[in-house]
């Protein structure tokens, strides 16, 4: 089966820590699945980014998106609840990737439509085997629908 991905995925990141950033990104490196990562650092920065690319090309919006909830300005819930909102926008996958094991946390991503809830593992190793499983399920297994209709 053929998937959308005969280009390279295209993977928003929003992430306030740069240590996390690095360590996403050189996870991603390592996979054979080519990818581009945008990096935001706050909710906010993340919204202007997808709309910016809605307006001007919906085709060149992600393909998915790994949210952090603890971000400053507009944090993670509240991202999620705005493009979920958004006839366009709730049709990326929001993987919500957190330090946080809270189960309001997760009962709320859940609440908001994100598409999973993953935390962190804090040993670079497992953090590279939570990617290619990322990469394995969303990017290679899963059907997913496209971004304009």
């Amino acid at each position: 089966m053929t998937n959308r991905f005969d280009d390279p995925i295209e993977i928003l990141l929003v992430e306030d820590n740069p240590g996390d950033v690095r360590l996403t990104q050189e996870a991603f490196k390592q996979l054979s699945t080519e990818t581009t990562i945008h990096v935001a650092t706050d909710g906010d920065e993340a919204l202007e980014f997808l709309m910016d690319r809605r307006d001007s090309d919906p085709d060149t919006v992600p393909d998915l998106v790994l949210l952090d909830l603890n971000l400053p300005r507009m944090n993670g819930l509240e991202f999620l609840e705005t493009i979920k909102g958004d006839a366009t926008l709730t049709r990326i996958p929001v993987l919500v990737l957190t330090s946080s094991e809270a189960v309001e946390d997760i009962l709320e991503s859940y609440e908001l439509s994100a598409n999973a809830y993953l935390t962190k593992p804090t040993d670079p190793a497992e953090y590279a085997a939570m990617v290619e499983a990322v990469s394995e399920f969303w990017l290679q297994k899963a059907a997913l629908p496209p971004i304009s209709p």
